[in-house]
């Protein structure tokens, strides 16, 4: 965490009651944050970037250094927590962002050094022996780094991760320290330094990680985007996103399609449900992740979690062709695509069928408008920087295809997803077709989408299938 970052200096609220619950670990990992709004986010980076750029470094960011805690606490489950102390924003919003898996907890009032000393005296308080602070603005800050945190300590009171800056990027203990905290310039480039002298005085011995990178200046640009060259060309590295909720007859088989071409991962992030389909997920081989219900919640979730350089979101009834891979990687790497999504078909032929399967492809190719259900694919760069799919009960695709568009092409490839047709069955041709058009028409018109969600699931038809087709 750079203590020199303008985002976490704002005062908030109070550190009374700010957490609730106990807590089982007895090692605990808090992520500094803040929501990641324009003009708020990275201002000394508003002027290079544009305040839209800098909100979207800032999620980028916070996404990167949170994949990195993610793992760690992956690896050692039973003993530690990771937490999320944000500004900016209600938990509502960030859940919605970074997902459900996570304690969130609002920053206290003061300054930076307030708020930490804060965290820190309430995780002691609840029972942990060491806790590690970061920020966000670390893109050097790898799972292995904050390991070897925790490790030093075990024989450490304190633990420093040096920032080149003059800050620092992590800071561990295992006590309260208040005098760390009170007294620095936290806006100057003597704040490691002047907590050295601090820890001296007090007789107590840092040990310190290796000097890193923050991105706060203009300046430090050059390292992010030498990162971004390095490990973001490889877009053979596909991470496949699947939102279920009670789709046990379907989940196992669309799984069992992405493996065909040996994508990086699949992930299944379910919504509560009461049959089978988390253990047929599983059994599929895909990793499962629980989430509260609403398809762009578990997307956002699982785009969190994924590692890969590409995203595919593909709903549980969607069956992939075999050589999707190689198909996606190619188009995405052309220039000014943006995204893209396959042809649509139906699995199971209906009265309509083929009017609805070439309408559907024409709106896709002419007008670059796919639809969730023909799988999704883009940059897992471009999904971030957008913010992911927009909090909306339904039509999260086509809100998402509306912004992507003005990002570049977005395709519709020759190879077919093949989706079920059972909405169709279930509804008939000229009623879902009707209901599907009426979604679109409203939320074009304005009509709020709470009352358009609330009146297109009074029809009986399963959850998964909430874009229009």
């Amino acid at each position: 965490m750079n203590p020199r970052s303008e985002e976490l200096r704002e005062p908030r609220t109070g550190c009374r009651d700010q957490f609730h619950g106990s807590h089982s670990s007895k090692r605990r990992l808090i992520l500094f944050t803040r929501y990641p709004v324009a003009g708020k986010a990275k201002t000394r980076l508003v002027p290079v970037l544009g305040a839209e750029g800098a909100a979207r470094l800032q999620r980028r960011l916070t996404l990167r250094t949170l994949r990195a805690a993610e793992a760690l606490r992956s690896q050692r489950r039973e003993e530690l927590d990771l937490e999320i102390h944000f500004d900016g924003a209600d938990e509502t919003a960030m859940s919605h962002w970074l997902g459900d898996g996570f304690g969130f907890h609002r920053q206290a009032e003061g300054d930076l050094g307030r708020r930490m000393c804060c965290a820190f005296e309430k995780s002691f308080c609840s029972g942990a022996k060491a806790a590690v602070i970061i920020g966000s603005d670390c893109p050097q800050l790898t799972t292995e780094i904050l390991a070897e945190a925790f490790e030093r300590l075990r024989e450490n009171p304190v633990v420093l991760g040096p920032a080149n800056d003059g800050g620092y990027y992590l800071i561990g203990l295992r006590r309260a320290v208040p005098e760390l905290f009170s007294g620095l310039a936290w806006g100057s480039s003597a704040v490691l330094a002047t907590s050295l002298q601090v820890l001296k005085g007090l007789g107590l011995k840092p040990t310190l990680l290796r000097p890193l990178d923050d991105i706060d200046r203009p300046e430090d640009l050059a390292v992010w985007r030498h990162l971004v060259e390095t490990e973001e060309g490889d877009l053979s590295r596909i991470s496949i996103i699947i939102p279920a909720l009670n789709e046990a007859d379907n989940v196992g088989t669309a799984v069992k399609s992405a493996a065909q071409g040996k994508p990086l991962e699949i992930i299944v992030v379910d919504g509560g449900s009461r049959d089978q389909t988390v253990e047929k997920a599983r059994e599929a081989g895909a990793a499962v992740l629980v989430s509260q219900p609403g398809r762009a919640r578990q997307m956002n979730a699982g785009a969190a979690s994924a590692t890969g350089n590409v995203l595919l979101f593909l709903h549980a009834d969607t069956l992939l062709p075999a050589d999707y891979a190689g198909v996606i990687a190619g188009r995405l790497s052309e220039p000014g695509i943006a995204a893209g999504a396959f042809r649509f078909a139906v699995a199971q032929p209906f009265h309509g069928s083929r009017w609805v399967e070439r309408t559907t492809n024409l709106r896709s190719r002419w007008l670059q408008m796919p639809y969730g259900d023909q799988g999704l694919f883009l940059r897992r760069a471009l999904f971030e920087e957008l913010g992911g799919f927009a909090n909306m009960p339904i039509l999260e695709d086509y809100e998402m295809m509306r912004r992507l568009r003005q990002c570049g092409r977005v395709v519709t490839l020759s190879e077919p997803a093949i989706t079920s047709a059972r909405r169709w069955r279930r509804l008939g041709f000229w009623r879902t077709t009707l209901i599907n058009s009426w979604m679109i028409f409203g939320y074009r018109l304005g009509r709020p989408i709470e009352k358009l969600a609330a009146s297109y699931h009074k029809r009986p038809t399963a959850w998964p299938h909430t874009s229009p087709g």
